[in-house]
Formats: C-alpha cells, sequence, structure tokens
C-alpha cells in the first residue's frame, strides 16, 4: 500500500504542478486552492461513507440530518458542495463561482471552518479547474483511512519545497516531527504548538494515538497559535482533512498570548523561526511567567522562543522542539540561561540532525527534549545526547529524510535511557533488529561512541555548559575506515566547524556593538 500510495502522490502531484506551470499563477496563489479541492474530495469521501451507513441504519421515522453526520465526526456537505455535483458541472458553467459557493456553503453548515476555505477560485480559469476537479476524482475512494490525508501532506511539503524560504514558515519535513513526537509520547492530553504552521506537530501526535490503538478525538486535545493568516488556514483545513479539531488562533507568540499558557500544557512542540532579531524586548520583559529567566542580551529570539516552550508546560509537562545549533553553544547572557535551564534538571535530551533534512534549508539543527517530570526520575541530574547526524537515508542529491526504522531506532534509545518499555510500532522488524544489535538482545542502555552518550550536569559545567552533542558522544570507534564512513566524518567536521564560524560571527557582532558603546559614551 506505500509503494502504492507514494506513486499516486506523485502522479498526482506532477500533474497538479504541470497544470501550475502552464498557467499565470504563482506557487503562493496556486497552493491553497489545490490543497481545498484535496479537502473537498476527502469530506465528500468521509460524507459518502457516512451517508450509506446511515441509510442502512435509518428507522425511517426520522430525516437524517447534520446532527447525524457531525455525531459520527463527518463535516455536513450541503448538496451544491458534494463533488459528485461539481465533477459533473458542465465546462460553460462559472466553474471557479461553483468551487467558491460551495466552499461558503460547507463553512456556513461547520462553524469550525469559518473564514477557513479558500475561495479564490474565480482566478482560475475554467478549463483549469475542469482538469483538476478530474486531477481530485482520479483519487480511489477504497484508499486506506488515512491515505489522503498524507497526500496531503505530501503536497503541503511540495509547495513548501516549491516556495522555497517562505514555504517552511508553515510545513516541518515529517520525518523530524515523527520523531519529535515519538521521544515525547504525547498518548493523552493537552498539546500546544506555539509556532503551529500547517499543523504537522498535532497531526503525528494523532497519528501517534491511533497507532497505539487509541481515538484521538478523546485522548488528545490541540491548541495553537500562528502569526500569519493564510497559514493558520491551511492548519484549520490541514486538522479538518485529519478528523481533528482544536483551538487555533492568529496571533503574534512573542507579545501576545492567547491560550494563558503558562503552566497550563502537558505536550509543546514546535519548529519555531532561528535568529530571529528585532523582537522589541521591552514589551516582555515584564512577562516573568512566560519568560522567567530574563531577557537574552544578544538581538536573537532563540532564547525566547525555549523559554516560552519550558513556561508553557505543567508540573509533569513534556516538549520537544527544532533549535539553531548556535543555541546549544551561545554565550554571554544565551549562557546564562541555558545554565539556569539546565541546572534546573528538566533538560532530558539533545538531538543532533545533519544537514538536508529540510525542504528549504540546508542547514544542520538540534532538537531539544524537555520533561518537568524528570525531576522525580532517575535520570536526575543527567542529560542524554544523541549524534544523528550520521543517521539518514538520501532522497535525492540535495535532500534527506529518517525511514521509520530509523526514527524508531532512535527514540528508542531515549526510552532505554529513561528505563521505559521500547516501543517497535515505528519500522518494527527493522527497528526492534537494530536496537538488539547495538544494545544487546536484552537491551540495556549504553553509551555507544559517536551514537549517545549520557552527561552530568558536572560533566556539562566543564563543557562551558554546552548542549552540543558533538562535544560528548566523540567519534565512532572503526577498525577500518571505507569512504563512505571517512565522508561521513568529515562532513560532520565540516558541520562542527560551521557551527564555531557562526559562533565566532556572533561574538564579533558582540564586541562590534559593546565596542560602540564604549567609545558613543
Amino acid at each position: 500500500m506505500a509503494n502504492n500510495l507514494s506513486e499516486l502522490e506523485k502522479k498526482l502531484w506532477d500533474a497538479a504542478d504541470e497544470l501550475r506551470a502552464n498557467s499565470k499563477l504563482s506557487a503562493a496563489e496556486y497552493s491553497t486552492p489545490v490543497l481545498g479541492l484535496i479537502f473537498l474530495r476527502f469530506a465528500d469521501q468521509k460524507f459518502t461513507v457516512a451517508e450509506k451507513e446511515l441509510s442502512k441504519s435509518g428507522t425511517g421515522r426520522r430525516n437524517i440530518g447534520k446532527t447525524d453526520y457531525q455525531a459520527r465526526g463527518v463535516l455536513y456537505l450541503p448538496p451544491q458542495s458534494r463533488f459528485s455535483c461539481l465533477i459533473t458541472l458542465p465546462e460553460g458553467e462559472n466553474i471557479g463561482k461553483a468551487l467558491n459557493d460551495a466552499m461558503k456553503a460547507i463553512e456556513a453548515e461547520n462553524e469550525d471552518l469559518r473564514g477557513v476555505l479558500p475561495k479564490t477560485y474565480t482566478q482560475f480559469d475554467n478549463k483549469m479547474l475542469v482538469e483538476l476537479l478530474k486531477l481530485m476524482n482520479s483519487i480511489p475512494l477504497d484508499i486506506e483511512g488515512d491515505a489522503f490525508g498524507k497526500i496531503y501532506e505530501y503536497f503541503l511539503g511540495e509547495f513548501a519545497l516549491t516556495e522555497g524560504r517562505d514555504g517552511g514558515e508553515f510545513f516541518t519535513p515529517t520525518p523530524i516531527v515523527k520523531l519529535i513526537v515519538e521521544v515525547i509520547e504525547p498518548f493523552h492530553g493537552k498539546i500546544y504548538d506555539p509556532a503551529c504552521g500547517s499543523g504537522g506537530m498535532f497531526v503525528q501526535s494523532a497519528r501517534f494515538v491511533q497507532n497505539h490503538k487509541k481515538s484521538p478525538s478523546d485522548e488528545i486535545s490541540v491548541y495553537g497559535q500562528e502569526k500569519t493568516t493564510e497559514t493558520v488556514r491551511l492548519c484549520k483545513m490541514n486538522l479538518a482533512v485529519h478528523g481533528l479539531s482544536g483551538d487555533v488562533r492568529e496571533a503574534n507568540t512573542y507579545y501576545e498570548d492567547l491560550h494563558n499558557a503558562p503552566g497550563q500544557f502537558d505536550f509543546v512542540m514546535a519548529n519555531p523561526p532561528f535568529n530571529v532579531d528585532r523582537v522589541d524586548k521591552d514589551r516582555i520583559k515584564d512577562d516573568t511567567k512566560r519568560f522567567p529567566f530574563g531577557m537574552p542580551a544578544a538581538d536573537n529570539a532563540n532564547f525566547l522562543w525555549i523559554q516560552l516552550f519550558l513556561s508553557s508546560l505543567n508540573k509533569t509537562g513534556r516538549a520537544g522542539f527544532v533549535m539553531a545549533n548556535s543555541a546549544a553553544d551561545a554565550r554571554s547572557s544565551e549562557m546564562e540561561i541555558r545554565k539556569k535551564i539546565i541546572e534546573a534538571g528538566v533538560v532530558d535530551a539533545i538531538v543532533s540532525v545533519g544537514p538536508n533534512m529540510f525542504y528549504t534549508v540546508a542547514l544542520p539543527c538540534t532538537l531539544w527534549f524537555f520533561d518537568k517530570g524528570k525531576p522525580r526520575t532517575k535520570q536526575t541530574g543527567t542529560v542524554l545526547f544523541l549524534d544523528a547526524r550520521h543517521i539518514y537515508s538520501q532522497i535525492d542529491r540535495a535532500h534527506r529524510e529518517w525511514t521509520d526504522a530509523q526514527i524508531g531506532f532512535l527514540a528508542n534509545i531515549v526510552r532505554l535511557y529513561r528505563g521505559e518499555n521500547l516501543d517497535f510500532t515505528q519500522g518494527r522488524q527493522e527497528t526492534e533488529s537494530k536496537v538488539t544489535e547495538t544494545f544487546g538482545k536484552k537491551p540495556k542502555y549504553a553509551d555507544v561512541p559517536g551514537l549517545c552518550k549520557v552527561a552530568t550536569i558536572k560533566d556539562i559545567e566543564s563543557q562551558g555548559w554546552s548542549l552540543n552533542p558533538g562535544r560528548y558522544v566523540g567519534m565512532a570507534e572503526h577498525e577500518t575506515s571505507t569512504d563512505e564512513e571517512f565522508k561521513v566524518q568529515l562532513q560532520t567536521l565540516n558541520e562542527d566547524l560551521e557551527i564555531l564560524k557562526d559562533q565566532a560571527r556572533t561574538l564579533e557582532r558582540t564586541i562590534a556593538s559593546n565596542l560602540a558603546g564604549i567609545l558613543e559614551t
């Protein structure tokens, strides 16, 4: 099924992208309406299934209505919004207006989608819309439950790649999100993403719950903030495609806290923008609930985000987020904030991620994991460092990803460290084989050079409060080195050099700024 779905995704994308290439529309103008049609096709498929089931179970004593569909978690579709109605419209009809009216009618019947669905179809010519409708109609109705959602995510990723750097604002690659979810294990509770983009963290959390034979709507509730109107709409559509609802609001998280976040959430997940400057710290310097360790002196928002994530957790909450590599070694005031967080004993694990894992930037990054319940466990006073830079699957010359087995392997290293039961949901037999190969037939955590290392707070202090896994994990031991292994080692060293160069540039800017201040006085 996986291979068939991948082929279908690529076939659909190639056809849709060819239509765009032959139009005057930019990728940004084209993306949301096309995602809206995937959404509509999915909603119609679920409605059709529910309609058949309801007609069989009906007693004939009353008409089946909107509440019957909503009770089954299905969006109610009025007749003019049914795909079967739209696909049979004659080509001479104003298809764009018909689609706009269909979206308006869905919003009128489903309060959660009010103002969310695209209504810009009149900018497409009729011929293109007919072809797009035929394309969406080619998606088989008998594909497995979440296949529509995966097609939607595939298109999100491809649009992010097409739109370049701006696309990264709404999409985090699914393997990165999967690992974050596997490590923080959101089985039950309230989930918050204050930089939620198109909602990938929420969707993967729901999949995690489903994979463990539970109902996401019963187990988790999701809350998000996002500063861009269009991205909020994408997020709400993504949730609806996956049968989820959530409280996602438009807000600039630096200055606005619409969910009263401090101490509220069981889980926090995010991929915030890196190294943002010009945040007006005077507006937030007195907000000690959200920023308990104070304002960093550097004109860089990384440690604002890090504090937001930590302060949003309840007493036993867990957080997992993507962070710029430079934050792990940043000096001066940022180091002081990092030191306080480490001394609080809440840092659970730090994972180095190699380059080319994101569609829009080639730089490596780091995944940080917090656990506020950790001070009551045997891992108190230690941090697990994982170097995953040499673990990847090459997609093409410029892009990499993690397979499910690689995600499962990395997540189970964290479980071994915590003393939790192993979970082979991701990657199954291949994951289990890799875990036993590395940690024994009865797996028990042990430091592995080049892969993982448990460090004490005293160890971290001796390294200048660095959270850079490369400082602790070291290099793998090899009797002989193949050309490929040498390339990996050389690339790892080059990445470390880039981190040091970035730190040097930051230090140069700080010195120049301080010098300018002295000379002005």
